[in-house]
């Protein structure tokens, strides 16, 4: 396991949240452009951590493929009667077995990373990437590398009586939709999830899109998002070893009153030497449906 070096991240709303995820282009197939995989709700017009083609890791490398050719598309969204064993919607996954786990659900005195409000189970060949807003300079999200793939993950206070994910998924689907994109949703291994799209264009000119896939997960008083890119996005055999890691991740709350969709306290691993470096200026849409919440004191 290793950390990459801490990336700034320029923020035009100092409350947001989202932090940027990098995934693959791949090309447009005929199927991009099925009907009814764009979603139409209503919400706000942001939605979160879309990958970007061009943008680059802090370890001096590509965080996702420039590019991937010929067959390496998106399969067709799956019917209905199509949904694989083991995929599920949300409300029948079962968070407290499978995970991700609250704090106190779990031990995490060894084998974890402590990241502040995430804990990480370290895991061989594992690469951790922190996102720094640069106005506030507090890290907003952690970036997994894992065998080629990678996993954004923020985790937010919510509400005590009800999860966020299913507002999450219309405001992404609004906000992907206006931008010229599709969104699936569907039944998935972590329960319902999307399967974002927007278009983009190939280093060598051919149109395509960049490929996010968005799970999220409403806890105990917290709500754990994860952007899956790179193959974890597309083949399920190459996203078994970073699910693995997402179910594993372990969510501090804390005791403290916080407004909905405030960003959890993360924080640098004590032995982590890294030192900021900045980003270039990403040209991805700014896609975050996670904005602050209104100024209110939860009642417990």
């Amino acid at each position: 396991m290793a950390f990459g070096r801490l990336r700034k991240k320029k923020q035009d709303d100092a409350t947001g949240e989202a932090a940027e995820t990098t995934g693959d282009a791949v090309p447009a197939t005929p199927q991009d452009s099925a009907p009814g995989t764009t979603a139409a709700a209503a919400g706000s017009d942001d939605a979160a951590g879309l990958p970007s083609s061009d943008e680059e890791s802090t370890n001096g490398s590509p965080a996702g493929g420039e590019g991937v050719a010929g067959d390496a598309a998106a399969p067709a969204a799956p019917t209905a009667s199509a949904v694989p064993a083991g995929h599920v919607s949300s409300a029948d996954y079962d968070r407290t077995v499978l995970g991700p786990f609250d704090v106190s659900e779990q031990n995490t005195d060894s084998g974890y990373i402590d990241l502040g409000a995430l804990r990480i189970k370290a895991a061989e060949g594992l690469q951790l990437r922190l996102e720094v807003e640069e106005r506030s300079k507090r890290v907003i999200a952690v970036t997994l590398d894992l065998s080629g793939s990678t996993l954004q993950l923020q985790a937010f206070a919510a509400p005590k009586t009800e999860g966020l994910w299913d507002e999450i998924r219309e405001q992404i689907g609004v906000s992907v939709g206006s931008q010229g994109g599709t969104v699936e949703e569907r039944p998935g291994r972590l329960g319902t999830e999307l399967l974002a799209r927007l278009p983009a264009q190939l280093p060598d000119g051919q149109a395509g899109y960049r490929v996010a896939r968005f799970a999220g997960i409403n806890g105990p008083r917290w709500f754990l998002r994860g952007v899956f890119g790179g193959p974890a996005a597309l083949e399920q055999n190459a996203a078994a070893p970073i699910e693995s890691l997402f179910r594993d991740v372990v969510v501090v709350r804390g005791d403290h009153p916080l407004p909905p969709r405030e960003l959890l306290q993360l924080k640098l691993p004590k032995d982590a030497a890294a030192a900021p470096t900045p980003a270039p200026e990403s040209r991805r849409p700014d896609l975050n449906p996670l904005e602050r919440g209104p100024e209110i004191t939860e009642t417990r």
